[in-house]
């Protein structure tokens, strides 16, 4: 029995696809210079039964099986390999429960992230990831790749927010890991290892997440620099004192010019970074003074706080267009995503610009400045062999600069493809071999997304 017919056995008709023209579109993720090959067929299931018999046919017959959710990543972590299963989880997209005691929610991982975040405001709670594209991508996405986004610095990233997964493996069995409770430290913490495992160690079909009392609606400001020493300093003094912005953003010239030039958003075109800062606490006003005035002291040239929350996410909307507006400035891009020390985001800064000269790219930065992420974003045209040439020299570039300066290759996007030589050179060779042992415990077979990571 062959492949297909050995999994319509177990599979309702409309959860596979078959259509060359159809199974094509699912090949790749919105990363570049990421190779992706032919599925052999692309799998929807609804349940985790289906999950489980699509795993022990394709160990039974020696298939990859890639896994992918809504495909918004930029690393190619969810790029299809010739001849595999591609296994996408965005029909498993239920809201299973909702506990505003216990304050955790059971999901399935098709669940689009912001459909999670409204249905929790309801009840009075809030789910505080929020990656850029969190209007669209999935939370078994964000697991997989330990996402971030812009409330980082006060509430932190996915993988503090995972209490519990149920995982299908390699072989089909379905374990279950962590708990439901607030507070659980019975054996190895095996939840923490499949969160940022970009699908490599199992299948998660069903999460148990943690949440937070809703916020206060936040308050922002704007403060202009001109020098990156400027704005690092100012993010270090912010730190220092002890202050606790549930946002903490910059961008540099080039993305305040591209934000401008596609939403006429009116953005100072004169500085050269842009800080936002923002607080939801009882008395956002008090904090951001106090911001303000360590700005100031830092050398902003201007600081201007929102007179209220509509303001404020008019702020906001500018930062989360930034890759957007900068995608429009040639036809592809490279999304970097180094994280380094906050006392380090001024040497990142001024690094990835004397990378843009020496390549003559337009490379435009921002950044979650409270927790040291940094997106430099490299705009480039591929139809010129060239300029693709000093874009990929570039992108290294800005990856060596990020380890020299104590930081790592990815802060919240993940290795997949794009930077699988990277993470070799970050992690040594001893622990290479230790992740290696750890994948072939749970995919003796190597089934689960190979070629990813390592």
């Amino acid at each position: 029995m062959d492949l297909i017919a050995r999994l319509r056995a177990g599979l309702p008709g409309e959860a596979l696809l078959t259509d060359p023209d159809v199974i094509g579109s699912y090949a790749r993720d919105m990363a570049n210079f990421c190779d992706a090959g032919t599925p052999a067929v692309v799998v929807l299931p609804r349940t985790v039964e289906q999950v489980q018999h699509v795993m022990r046919t394709a160990t039974e017959l020696r298939v990859p099986v890639v896994p992918q959710g809504a495909r918004t990543g930029v690393s190619g972590a969810a790029n299809a390999t010739d001849g595999c299963i591609v296994l996408s989880l965005v029909k498993m997209d239920r809201i299973l429960e909702i506990n505003p005691v216990d304050r955790i929610a059971v999901v399935e991982p098709g669940v689009v992230n912001a459909t999670l975040s409204r249905a929790v405001n309801e009840h009075g709670l809030s789910y505080p990831p929020d990656p850029s594209s969190w209007e669209s991508c999935t939370i078994g996405g964000n697991i997989g790749t330990a996402a971030g986004g812009l409330c980082c610095v006060k509430y932190g990233v996915t993988a503090e927010y995972v209490l519990g997964l149920e995982v299908v493996l390699a072989d089909g069995r379905l374990i279950r890991t962590g708990r439901r409770t607030a507070k659980g430290v019975a054996g190895y913490d095996l939840t923490r290892l499949f969160v940022g495992s970009e699908g490599s160690l199992g299948i998660v079909v069903r999460a148990t997440l943690a949440l937070k009392p809703e916020p206060p609606r936040q308050l922002a400001l704007v403060a202009e620099f001109g020098s990156a020493t400027a704005a690092g300093d100012a993010v270090c003094r912010i730190m220092a004192e002890g202050h606790a912005p549930s946002l903490l953003e910059l961008m540099d010239r080039t993305s305040v010019r591209a934000v401008n030039a596609m939403a006429r958003m009116g953005l100072p075109e004169t500085t050269e970074v842009l800080l936002l800062a923002a607080f939801d606490t009882p008395d956002p006003a008090a904090d951001l003074a106090a911001v303000g005035a360590l700005c100031e002291a830092a050398g902003a040239t201007q600081v201007v706080p929102a007179e209220n929350a509509a303001e404020s996410e008019l702020l906001l909307q500018a930062r989360r267009l930034t890759f957007t507006a900068l995608e429009r400035i040639k036809p592809a891009m490279l999304i970097d995503d180094v994280c380094v020390p906050r006392s380090q985001l001024a040497a990142m800064l001024e690094g990835a610009a004397a990378v843009a000269e020496k390549y003559d790219l337009t490379i435009g930065v921002c950044a979650h400045a409270g927790d040291g992420n940094t997106h430099p974003l490299v705009c480039f045209d591929p139809a010129d062999p060239d300029e693709e040439r000093r874009a990929r020299e570039s992108f290294d570039a800005i990856m060596a600069l990020g380890l020299q300066l104590g930081g790592t290759i990815t802060g919240e996007h993940g290795v997949g493809v794009l930077k699988k030589e990277w993470l070799a050179r970050e992690l040594g060779p001893d622990m290479l071999e230790l992740h290696r042992g750890i994948k072939q415990v749970f995919d003796p077979l190597g089934l689960l997304n190979p070629g990813k990571l390592f």
